[in-house]
């Protein structure tokens, strides 16, 4: 029977770890704790006033309304004045002015005496096109027309609203076999 005095020893160290944990004074502990809150004082800064609001009245008394007809009439005389670009917006359309340039292609040119056609191809149809006609949905008149290229001059409006020329052209389209 040698496990009764192995058990007795391993019950005597247990209650001697045990009797370690109990009972300890926490006195100086709450002392300091105590002592550390009356030296630590919190400081709240005051809020400030909120600032006073004061509304914004509009009085356009005397200004004209931006938006009115008179204004409107005054920018176009201007304009007309000016000899500002306008085009001609009262023209009877024609039939390739309703699709955009890069879906146009030049496949050749057909020449008659004294006149030179383009030979223009949109979805699988071929138009003939002479100077002066117009071409693509940004009012693409046709200026000169040569065996290689249909050079254009395109009437846009620009970021401000007036009316601007710009350049463009159409080459000839190489068909590969």
């Amino acid at each position: 029977m040698n496990a009764f005095p192995l058990r007795l020893t391993g019950t005597l160290v247990l209650l001697a770890v045990l009797s370690g944990c109990g009972g300890s004074d926490t006195a100086e502990l709450r002392q300091w704790m105590d002592q550390t809150r009356a030296q630590s004082r919190v400081s709240i800064k005051p809020l400030s006033e909120p600032k006073k609001f004061t509304p914004f009245t509009y009085e356009a008394n005397g200004r004209e309304d931006p938006y009115s007809a008179r204004k409107l009439e005054t920018a176009l005389a201007k304009a007309a004045k000016t000899g500002g670009i306008r085009p001609d917006l009262d023209r009877r359309r024609e039939p390739l002015e309703s699709y955009p340039l890069d879906t146009l292609h030049m496949v050749g040119t057909l020449q008659k005496p004294g006149l030179t056609y383009a030979l223009l191809q949109v979805d699988k149809i071929i138009h003939q096109v002479k100077v002066g006609n117009y071409v693509g949905s940004n009012m693409g008149r046709v200026i000169n027309i040569t065996e290689s290229e249909v050079q254009l001059v395109e009437t846009v409006q620009d970021a401000s609203g007036e009316w601007v020329e710009r350049e463009a052209k159409l080459e000839l389209q190489e068909t590969q076999k």
